[in-house]
């Protein structure tokens, strides 16, 4: 048998072997977020809870074109590209805030916490793009509905937006090399956008508070992970590469939070 069909029959049995996610329809989410505080959304989901068709998320697939290298890794690993945004939400209203650091307390994050890491921002046209304000606004909604409130929600969200790229480069890339963690937010949000050339990468959601947990692989492009921060804890195993060349995860991780954003004043 030829290499090309060797390749071809290790991705089929890598395929086969993936746990599929436990998609949930989108009427159901409220009950599913009262049980287990998460739920799987399907691309067709995202669609009908954002409004953005098909075409409008597959423009900002540029966000990923130009991601530089995460300076602040403290394994050393060149395994993870990334930019970084904030804003803050309010009603019908998104309002950029001025490029600031990503910051964390230990607490949440043992091998980061504690750091002031400026990432890279977004490009200004990527930031501008009609479809990514958007996707935030409807977020924060997402956000509100899932905490019980109905109408105009006047309280803002506080919102961090980061575009990954976990490759393997270097043989392995660490999604989450903090382990399982909560991110000291109330919502996150983390979408899969692509997923090209690997094995592994599979997602592990934990009750913060006792012994239930899951395990799947999302695999959908711009299917959602909707997590309350607050209930779970969560983690996605290292990436492997399939054949030779080198591939990648690419993700979209939006946290929301109430009462202002982490920084490093906080006690």
């Amino acid at each position: 048998m030829g290499r090309c069909s060797v390749n071809v029959v290790q991705t089929i049995a890598m395929t086969a072997s993936l746990l599929a996610p436990p998609v949930t329809p989108l009427p159901d989410l409220p009950a599913v977020l009262a049980r287990q505080g998460y739920g799987v959304l399907s691309a067709a989901s995202v669609r009908e809870c954002t409004g953005l068709a098909a075409a409008q998320l597959d423009e900002l697939l540029a966000l990923w074109a130009d991601l530089p290298p995460d300076a602040w890794l403290k394994d050393g690993g060149k395994y993870r590209q990334r930019r970084h945004a904030s804003y803050v939400a309010r009603g019908d209203a998104l309002h950029d805030v001025p490029h600031r650091a990503h910051w964390q307390p230990l607490a949440y994050n043992a091998l980061h916490g504690g750091l002031e890491r400026w990432f890279e921002p977004l490009h200004a046209a990527d930031a501008a793009r009609p479809a990514w304000r958007r996707l935030l606004r409807e977020l924060a909604r997402l956000a509100s509905r899932s905490d019980g409130r109905t109408g105009t929600d006047d309280e803002p969200w506080y919102i961090e937006a980061h575009p990954f790229r976990i490759s393997t480069a270097g043989g392995i890339g660490r999604p989450t090399p903090e382990g399982a963690h909560r991110d000291g937010v109330d919502w996150v949000a983390v979408f899969l956008v692509s997923r090209e050339g690997i094995k592994g990468g599979e997602t592990r959601v934990f009750d913060a508070h006792g012994p239930q947990g899951q395990r799947f692989t999302l695999r959908e492009p711009w299917s959602l992970l909707w997590l309350d921060d607050r209930r779970v804890i969560h983690e996605t195993t290292p990436l492997q590469p399939l054949t030779s060349a080198i591939g990648h995860r690419d993700t979209l991780v939006v946290t929301l939070r109430r009462h202002g954003f982490q920084d490093a004043t906080m006690p």
